[in-house]
């Protein structure tokens, strides 16, 4: 057999990677958490306050999820009153510099129109 002659198999993609990409950008809040996050507004109640439209109980779901994915990891400090912030892990740095590329290609394909 000839290397023209490889046969290939079909190619799909990883399912988790695929619902987490999937499931990151149907939550329309996560890409402004992320931001938040990025600039230092890592508490929860900051968030609900730094942007207009956002609730606390979205605000939970949208952190759940990204928790669920490995994206982000809540910081609990063992305090009185007790005090939460949450922090981008090392994946997530990862997986952001994923989506921040998907926005690059979008802009690209924006500007071809």
């Amino acid at each position: 057999m000839s290397s023209q002659d490889e046969i290939f198999s079909r190619k799909s993609a990883q399912a988790r990677s695929a619902r987490m990409v999937e499931t990151i950008y149907g939550c329309k809040w996560s890409l402004t958490v992320y931001q938040l996050l990025a600039n230092g507004i890592n508490r929860p109640g900051q968030m609900v306050r730094s942007v207009e439209g956002l609730t606390t109980k979205v605000l939970n779901e949208c952190l759940r999820k990204n928790m669920e994915f490995g994206i982000v990891e809540r910081v609990a400090h063992n305090e009185v009153p007790p005090r939460v912030e949450y922090a981008i892990t090392p994946f997530g740095e990862k997986f952001i510099r994923i989506l921040d590329g998907l926005e690059k290609l979008q802009s690209e394909i924006a500007s071809e129109r």
